[in-house]
């Protein structure tokens, strides 16, 4: 079994966030970056449990320069098999599928997996793309899988409930909390991350569909006010009046 796990890089949490060239670009500058969590700890570990259940690869890809490498190392480290990083900027959702799209058309793979977003952009995107360029089943937002044989049984939460959902191999996926538990390398994998293959592979030639206008940092937060228990009649006030917020 063919298992692709699409990581991308995402701040550490712990990061100041500013904006150069007049609010157009995240400054990059003294930034720590990480595996983004959601394609860590639950795709990227729910591939390798399911590789050691049942055999195969696991490949993690990413869109990127050289400097997303440590990223992927990381990946490695954890328990994947090999990597790939498409040498592409990745300012733009379509564009960043296009490339993962190009790369799966040449490299089948029975599962595909994302994070269900990233922590920086929230954007939910990329994995719905690739699925529909590559024409093949997507399930988002899923908190469990198993499979049996080349059918897959996915569970994910819905308003009031749990919903299931059956399909057959190959299908892309995206993974919410829930999928796996966190692992954390241990020395022999941090070893032999360093001779696993990481291929690079050129970028697909394609333009973006989008552009970044402008970023804007959200308003200083301001201090606590606090309101006597006794004195219903002002904290209805300010909640109305001051917050908006009935």
């Amino acid at each position: 079994m063919k298992i692709v796990v699409c990581i991308s890089k995402a701040p550490d949490t712990t990061s100041k966030i500013a904006f150069k060239e007049n609010n157009t670009q995240f400054d990059e500058a003294g930034i720590q970056f990480i595996i983004n969590p959601y394609d860590e700890w639950y795709a990227l570990v729910r591939a390798l449990e399911l590789k050691e259940a049942n055999g195969g690869n696991v490949t993690v890809l990413n869109v990127g320069g050289a400097e997303n490498d440590p990223i992927i190392r990381k990946a490695l480290a954890i328990g994947a098999d090999d990597a790939a990083r498409i040498d592409a900027p990745t300012n733009d959702a379509l564009f960043i599928a296009k490339q993962i799209a190009a790369y799966l058309k040449s490299n089948p793979a029975d599962l595909v997996f994302f994070g269900k977003e990233t922590i920086d952009y929230n954007g939910s995107q990329v994995g719905g793309m690739v699925s529909a360029l590559l024409d093949l089943p997507y399930v988002s937002l899923a908190s469990k899988l198993e499979l049996n044989g080349t059918t897959a049984m996915l569970e994910r939460e819905i308003e009031g409930g749990i919903e299931l959902i059956e399909t057959s191999l190959p299908f892309v996926l995206s993974a919410a909390k829930g999928m796996a538990e966190a692992r954390i390398p241990n020395m022999r994998g941090i070893m032999a991350a360093r001779t696993k293959p990481l291929n690079i592979v050129p970028a697909f030639e394609a333009s973006n569909a989008t552009e970044i206008k402008s970023f804007t940092l959200p308003p200083a937060k301001t201090g606590c006010k606090y309101v006597d228990a006794d004195n219903v009649d002002e904290l209805v006030n300010l909640l109305r009046n001051e917050a908006k917020a009935i």
